[in-house]
């Protein structure tokens, strides 16, 4: 059975900066045809749950409060990677806009809701290691 890396937010797991999950259930229907390996990589980097919400700004990851935790972004997606290699995953599944695992767009570090065109910190890291991202809303992609 093919292996998916998941947002774990996607599959119901309370891991969101604010303390939530996005239970998406086309995303969760996929475990009948896939094994779905699930992942955060804000919490790989040792980001609590509540968190203060981030935005990337620039090359940087900045807290609201004006905190960089960026080197946190890096080291989960580090740790995100490392988990693809070993369970063999080529493919993964990402919660769309977000700072880690936004895929088309991401928020522009305004903290306005303001959508730009822009990667996170683990879709870029993947897709330099030849994993193939797409969000939730690019399921039919894999039909």
């Amino acid at each position: 059975m093919k292996k998916i890396l998941v947002s774990a937010c996607l599959l119901g797991i309370p891991c969101r900066y604010d303390g939530k999950s996005n239970p998406n259930q086309e995303v969760i229907s996929l475990k009948d045809k896939f094994e779905l390996i699930p992942i955060c990589p804000e919490v790989l980097g040792r980001l609590p749950t509540p968190r203060i919400p981030a935005e990337i700004q620039g090359e940087r990851v900045v807290r609201s409060d004006g905190v960089d935790v960026t080197l946190e972004y890096i080291e989960g997606a580090k740790k995100a990677l490392e988990i693809a290699k070993e369970k063999d995953c080529d493919l993964a599944i990402l919660k769309a806009k977000s700072p880690s695992c936004g895929n088309r767009e991401i928020y522009d570090g305004t903290y306005t809701k303001t959508l730009i065109k822009g990667k996170g910190i683990t879709v870029k890291l993947f897709e330099k290691n030849g994993i193939t991202v797409i969000n939730e809303s690019e399921i039919h992609k894999l039909k």
